[in-house]
């Protein structure tokens, strides 16, 4: 039996009916950038984070960028993430002219260590960046009373985290600004690139505002430098109908997770993943640790299980950073971590049968 890494065959499925129905109106009205389709999706997913404003632009990694510069962040400035993260958490900084710097995450969640966090920060430090890694909040209150006590901003990187909570407080709602993935693999996913600034806060909310659409305020009138990043309305139709079913597909994740621990628990030699008491998970992707994963991974691959490793590089290794001055043996947890991470199938369509068969080819692998 074969497993892919994803599969959205059965999630079209569900939606196809009504994104088609959606997708002939935008057609037939020709409003494809910015349409009222746009801004309704905009409004509810903001709703659905627990905050007031959402701000729709064309990438994450746009999302990321332009809360860095709505925050004012630029060249001079120190920005505090973790080494353990994809790099577009580390370029968006770059992008300002600010400087990354990079922290040690925790052993159990893979999140920012907020114990790291405070040696980190210098005269220069203007925002902290914690990534919800894999579908789980980092800790996030010890991470905001570092910035309240330290007068710096909070941007969560919530890229992998859609509809997961902290302490009963979903995702979106815990800093200063939330940045949002709608990449196709994400949780919620677009049938393209996509992401969404969020906010409770006007002023953010107005600069984001302005520089995703030229920096203008009105068609002709520019008031600040800015950018060509917007939410097509074709992929804004789509993800409202994928955001009706977020929690349902969410809690399927959450299933399929649990069905996957009770496999793995006897295992010798996998670690599965940590689940905080606080917080939810929404397991946008399903990350065991193994000793010998490099071997498992070509072998799972050769069996046709679908695997992959996120991330196996952490960014202060990176050549792209080199100029940093990091090295090998500076952040021992990131560094142990990226060499034993391996994450295999997750969607919520998954079958029992599926997530059996891939538990037993690993069982297989190991032994």
């Amino acid at each position: 039996m074969n497993v892919q890494f994803i599969d959205f065959s059965e999630q079209y499925q569900t939606i196809k009916d009504e994104i088609e129905v959606g997708l002939k109106q935008v057609f037939e009205k020709g409003n494809f950038i910015l349409g009222q389709e746009e801004k309704d999706f905009e409004d509810n997913f903001a709703k659905y984070c627990g905050v007031r404003y959402g701000v729709g632009v064309n990438s994450g990694t746009d999302a990321l960028y332009l809360a860095m510069a709505s925050l004012g962040i630029g060249p001079g400035d120190e920005v505090i993430l973790p080494t353990f993260t994809f790099i577009a958490t580390a370029l968006c900084v770059s992008y300002t002219g600010a400087k990354p710097v990079f922290v040690d995450i925790e052993e159990t969640t893979y999140n920012l260590d907020p114990k790291k966090v405070g040696k980190a920060i210098t005269k220069n430090t203007k925002a902290i960046i914690p990534v919800h890694i894999y579908g789980q909040s980092a800790d996030m209150d010890v991470i905001r009373n570092l910035a309240q006590k330290h007068g710096i901003k909070v941007a969560e990187d919530a890229a992998q985290a859609h509809g997961a909570t902290y302490q009963g407080k979903k995702i979106g709602s815990l800093g200063d600004v939330a940045c949002f993935s709608f990449y196709p693999t994400k949780s919620l996913g677009a049938f393209g690139d996509g992401g969404m600034i969020v906010t409770d806060n006007k002023e953010i909310f107005d600069r984001a505002m302005m520089l995703r659409d030229y920096g203008r305020t009105g068609r002709y009138e520019h008031k600040i430098k800015g950018y060509n990043s917007r939410l097509d309305t074709v992929q804004a139709v789509i993800l409202s109908a994928k955001l009706k079913r977020l929690d349902s597909w969410n809690k399927m994740r959450n299933e399929n997770a649990r069905y996957y621990c009770e496999l793995l628990k006897d295992l010798d030699g996998v670690i599965a993943p940590t689940i905080k008491d606080d917080r939810t998970h929404v397991f946008q992707t399903f990350a065991v640790r193994l000793k010998n994963r490099d071997q498992v991974c070509v072998g799972m691959k050769e069996k046709g299980i679908g695997v992959l490793i996120h991330y196996p590089i952490p960014l202060h290794l990176q050549e792209a950073y080199k100029e940093l001055g990091y090295k090998k043996g500076d952040f021992p947890v990131a560094e142990r971590i990226a060499d034993e991470i391996l994450s295999i199938p997750m969607y919520p369509h998954m079958t029992k049968k599926q997530i059996k068969h891939v538990c037993k080819t690993l069982e297989d692998l190991l032994y």
